[in-house]
């Protein structure tokens, strides 16, 4: 007896992953986007900046991530979901491209976390992992044995 498991990448379009964008300028005249995301994870977010090449610092209330001329500060709101405030060369266009690649970024990393999670709790749930592959859509495709079952 055998599970298969296919995880699908979580690309969403940018337009999903950035509802609510709204745009004005700060007190410098430079224009300021704020878009709200779906993501949650503090580790992933962080990770998926990274993948998306940018410089990246965190603390205590706010994640910086810096590209070429661009900067956004994400901070957590009352829900849970972090917003991004964009500074420097950005238009509410840039900023929603920059984070629907963030957000593809972030589905990456949650789909690696998963797969790991799985790879980790199989043998306890008396699984063994027989094949995997990924497909051309980076979809992954786990096949368990179940322990003990012929």
């Amino acid at each position: 007896m055998s599970v298969s498991l296919i995880l699908l990448p979580l690309a969403v379009a940018a337009v999903a992953a950035a509802h609510g964008a709204t745009a004005g300028r700060d007190e410098e005249g430079r224009v300021v986007c704020q878009v709200q995301t779906r993501m949650r994870d503090e580790s992933l977010l962080t990770a998926a900046l990274a993948d998306t090449a940018a410089v990246v610092a965190a603390d205590r209330d706010a994640i910086t991530a810096d590209w070429a001329g661009v900067r956004a500060v994400f901070q957590r709101g009352d829900d849970g979901i972090w917003s991004a405030h964009f500074t420097g060369d950005v238009d509410e266009r840039r900023a929603v491209e920059i984070v629907g690649a963030v957000d593809a970024a972030y589905g990456r990393q949650v789909q690696r976390a998963v797969l790991e999670r799985l790879r980790a709790q199989a043998p306890a749930a008396g699984l063994r992992l027989e094949s995997e592959e990924v497909t051309e859509d980076a979809s992954v495709r786990l096949v368990f044995a179940v322990e003990g079952r012929s």
